[in-house]
């Protein structure tokens, strides 16, 4: 009986649920210029590529009649092909689920992935400091662009707010005593 159980302690210990084992090699699957990992759900995968949200990737699952829990590396390249090109054109797609509604440059709904997408989001932000809209400025000083309060937070290298005066500024120098002549 104490053989067995002295056994059972020297069997390695088992990986954390849903991280694969060291030894086993992980498929890749590059969908949109981006990998991903094989052993990741096909709902879960797609929001690995940039411009991908949650709802985004279940709507896709949906409209393509894809099992959202089959793992990526078991798509097939047929499978593979009509997600790229429905996320490349999202025709059925709801107007909400796009990124990039009344596009300011071609004026029509699409939707942006990749680095296209940083790529718009740096050319807004430029065209904002250009325009100096309030966006635009506080984009420019570094400070939060959404409303937020910055009291408390944002305080990179500055001294804290609401102290008076008197702690703020320097000690002064104590003056000098003449020297006595003997």
């Amino acid at each position: 009986m104490s053989e067995q159980k002295i056994e059972e302690k020297k069997q390695p210990p088992k990986g954390k649920p849903g991280q694969p084992k060291p030894e086993e090699l992980v498929k890749l699957v590059r969908i949109l210029s981006k990998d991903i990992r094989g052993d990741m759900k096909t709902y879960r995968g797609l929001c690995q590529i940039n411009g991908v949200s949650w709802t985004f990737s279940n709507a896709v699952c949906k409209n393509l009649k894809l099992d959202k829990n089959k793992k990526i590396q078991d798509l097939n390249e047929q499978e593979i092909h009509k997600i790229e090109d429905y996320i490349k054109n999202p025709q059925g797609m709801p107007l909400y689920l796009l990124n990039r509604r009344k596009d300011r440059d071609l004026g029509t709904d699409r939707h942006i992935y990749g680095t296209d997408l940083d790529l718009q989001v740096e050319f807004d932000i430029k065209r904002m400091k250009k325009i100096k809209s309030y966006k635009g400025v506080r984009h420019t000083l570094g400070q939060p662009v959404r409303g937020q309060r910055t009291k408390s937070h944002f305080r990179v290298n500055k001294k804290k707010s609401g102290m008076s005066a008197k702690t703020q500024s320097k000690p002064t120098a104590k003056p000098m005593v003449a020297e006595k002549k003997k």
